[in-house]
């Protein structure tokens, strides 16, 4: 698979907090000749990207970065996004819940966003830097017990990213009809091509694409 290749399991990212409309559009512009998988990007942007990018793939975040709200704002999210456009949801669970062990209303939570999600994709962040493995196993079976399409690493914005060693432990731990996608550190192609190799079928990135068209020129 060559590095073109791989930009199809990319979600093109941009979520600082002062992401003007002007670099979302660029951001826009570049999945859209790249053929990204999707962009990433704040809720506040899904309708306007939906306006002037009719056909791009729209993901967005629900509880973001810190993933604490109420299962009822994040169902409430999670509604407001797809009215508005989007096609993809990634929620961040509560992580307050993972560290009292309350791992079934992390699985109830996640449920309740997939129910809300529908026939969307709806990926669940889970923040690993933050988990020990016995609670990164522990969301491995929340998330395929409560139906979601993807188990992601992180948010990008906890003390640390995705780890390849988590991917692997991903992988021996959720459902067959569960995907997995990295995010957070993914910075060079090279990251891009190990996470794609290690079973990754998204990869959530800023400068991946710039990076390929640099070397395509």
């Amino acid at each position: 698979m060559t590095y073109a290749e791989m930009l199809h399991c990319v979600d093109h990212t941009l979520l600082k907090a002062c992401a003007s409309w002007e670099e979302i559009c660029r951001l826009c512009d570049e999945a859209a000749e790249f053929q990204t998988a999707s962009v990433c990007v704040p809720p506040c942007y899904i309708k306007r990207i939906r306006e002037s990018y009719p056909d791009l793939t729209i993901c967005t975040v629900v509880g973001f970065p810190l993933g604490y709200s109420v299962t009822a704002a994040k169902v409430c999210e999670v509604k407001e996004a797809l009215a508005d456009g989007a096609d993809e949801i990634d929620m961040v669970i509560n992580l307050t819940d993972v560290k009292n062990g309350e791992y079934q209303k992390v699985e109830d939570e996640i449920r309740a966003l997939k129910e809300a999600t529908g026939d969307r994709i709806l990926k669940v962040i889970i923040e690993t830097c933050y988990l020990t493995e016995e609670e990164k196993t522990a969301m491995c079976r929340a998330v395929t017990n409560a139906g979601a399409d993807f188990i992601k690493t992180s948010t990008g914005f906890g003390t640390a990213g995705a780890l390849l060693s988590d991917i692997g432990l991903f992988k021996a731990n959720i459902g067959e009809n569960v995907k997995i996608k990295a995010a957070g550190g993914v910075r060079t192609l090279e990251d891009l091509k190990n996470y794609v190799e290690a079973g990754c079928s998204r990869v959530g990135a800023s400068s991946v694409v710039k990076q390929v068209a640099e070397l395509q020129k």
